[in-house]
């Protein structure tokens, strides 16, 4: 007995006639001598649309996608339509310059359809073009490992030239949002190039392609990130990807190399960065010190670390555990990472002239309770961020230093009063994050031999032996690998902190501009574990490895 599915079937129908659509309009691009467009896999730029209303653009016909520089991209249904041709006629009027391309009336619902976003934003990121198109969700559902990437990419490797690159794109866009890729890394050889995602702070390669491929997907990502498609310098823009309910903003950076320009995609995803404060891997004890110091009515917290090192996710997550309706919290970023409910973001533009001091003078008029300054770096912003802690106000920010000790020499060196240090700063952290053993595959050995001693060494200096309390200190973890990890032994990453809490000893020292090594004397008494400790800990718990924890922190040195 066969069942007959209708719903399949319509659906069936409905896709044949949509592929009629296209392949008419198709038809009628060769007789025009018109390009033709499927304006279902083509990014919509939303201000675009600003240019002309969208009762016009259905009396004409048209659908005004892209707008760089006074050229505007539209798609028409008939170039020889009567309003067609006014329509674009007072378009160039108003001195613009028209790329007209045939689409169907599929592409041109897509783009009519983008009108009612207008309505709930006045103002859209700044050069940003949106992708939203339901192809990327389907990938997604396709691409759960490294091996579904590079399969799918190899088919539509064999597809026509014209289907695929929208295509590979997707597909390389879908793959890095499936493997939680912060960054997605395009680097052209002599005779090939070579794609790399950036997997838990470690680059993954995951295949490679040909030239002639990589320099039409060069012109599709430069067009959505609205760069000069004939420029080969250094260039960086940026573009967005809706799926579902959540928005995810993707940085380009592209930078000339030997045998063509590098791309490199910083993938911005808000669900990588939201993390509650509780699981980003804090000891219990310091965890305390921080709540505690959180609590305060003002004073600031540094958080320091190189570039990587999750210090903003940690930031987000102090926010999210103080935000209540009955304060303010104002942020200044660049970018922001993360939209968080309730609370005042604001991003910097250097091109504007309002950078971290601009935006902190203005946040200060803004009458808020906690502010966070996404990065220190001059010696204004400084000044700014030091005295709001002084008038009242919480302060979260970041710093690059290597350890916390190295947080004090560096506000002294940006010209802060060493003075007035001891009266704002309340807590000094530092963090670096480690790769996650992958649970399913982790082996555990024996501790012996080099590693051994390593151990013991660090284990040695820390004073107050509760901390290891219940941990087994005769074996230590290796990492395996299997198809839940793709191969690599390790899912995920967690922090490795330091923290300097601003007490009498550290007041007294920070005086006399002292180096790191003296800060660090001082603050043995908090019976805070440092950077290597806090990692031995969780190479003995079995959290990460003795050569993960090598990777990010020196542990020969004592």
């Amino acid at each position: 007995m066969v069942l007959f599915d209708e719903d399949k079937q319509n659906k069936r129908v409905d896709d044949l006639r949509k592929q009629e659509e296209e392949n008419l309009a198709q038809t009628l691009s060769s007789k025009y001598s018109v390009p033709y467009l499927d304006l279902a896999v083509t990014p919509i730029n939303i201000d675009a649309l600003r240019v002309i209303g969208e009762v016009e653009t259905r009396e004409a016909q048209i659908a005004v996608f892209n707008d760089i520089d006074k050229v505007l991209s539209v798609g028409a249904l008939s170039p020889q339509n009567t309003k067609t041709i006014e329509a674009l006629e007072k378009l160039k009027a108003k001195g613009y310059t028209i790329e007209l391309f045939m689409v169907s009336h599929a592409s041109l619902n897509k783009v009519w359809d983008r009108y009612k976003d207008l309505s709930y934003s006045f103002e859209t990121k700044s050069g940003a073009l949106d992708i939203s198109n339901e192809q990327i969700t389907d990938f997604l559902a396709q691409v759960h490992t490294i091996p579904d990437v590079q399969n799918l990419i190899g088919e539509v490797l064999k597809m026509k030239k014209s289907y695929r690159i929208s295509r590979i794109m997707e597909i390389i866009l879908a793959g890095a949002i499936a493997t939680n890729a912060s960054d997605i890394h395009l680097e052209p050889e002599e005779d090939y190039v070579r794609l790399r995602y950036r997997l838990d702070g470690m680059l993954t390669e995951i295949l490679e392609f040909d030239l002639e491929t990589y320099k039409l997907l060069l012109s599709r990502i430069k067009l959505v990130s609205n760069l000069k498609l004939n420029l080969t310098g250094a260039q960086d823009g940026r573009f967005s990807i809706k799926i579902s309910e959540s928005e995810i903003e993707i940085r380009t950076s592209l930078l000339p190399g030997a045998y063509s320009e590098s791309i490199v995609l910083r993938v911005l995803n808000p669900n990588s960065i939201s993390v509650p404060l509780e699981d980003l891997g804090i000891h219990p004890r310091l965890l305390k010190i921080i709540l505690h110091e959180m609590s305060k009515p003002n004073g600031m917290i540094l958080n320091t670390g190189p570039t990587g090192s999750g210090k903003t996710t940690a930031l987000y997550a102090f926010l999210k555990k103080i935000h209540t309706p009955e304060i303010k919290i104002i942020t200044i970023e660049n970018p922001i990472e993360y939209h968080l409910p309730g609370i005042v973001q604001t991003q910097t533009d250097e091109k504007k002239n309002y950078g971290f001091a601009e935006g902190l003078r203005s946040a200060l008029r803004q009458d808020p309770d906690v502010i966070m300054v996404g990065e220190i770096r001059d010696q204004e912003t400084a000044e700014i961020a030091i005295n709001s802690a002084l008038t009242g106000h919480l302060v979260f920010s970041t710093l690059h230093t290597n350890t916390a000790a190295g947080t004090f020499p560096r506000l002294i060196d940006l010209g802060v009063n060493p003075k007035i240090i001891s009266s704002a700063l309340n807590l000094a952290m530092a963090q670096r994050l480690v790769r996650v053993l992958c649970k399913e595959c982790k082996k555990q050995i024996v501790l012996e031999g080099e590693n051994k001693i390593t151990v013991d060494k660090i284990l040695n200096t820390i004073v107050d032996k509760t901390y290891l309390d219940g941990v087994d200190l005769t074996h230590v973890w290796q990492a395996v690998g299997c198809d839940k990890c793709n191969k690599v032994g390790y899912k995920s990453r967690l922090g490795i902190y330091e923290a300097i809490i601003m007490d009498e000893n550290i007041e007294n020292v920070v005086k006399d501009n002292p180096s790191e090594r003296e800060i660090e004397k001082a603050a043995l008494p908090q019976n805070i574990l440092n950077l290597k400790q806090d990692g031995i800990l969780k190479v003995l718990q079995g959290i990460t490895t003795l050569e993960e924890l090598q990777r990010v922190v020196d542990i020969e040195t004592t």
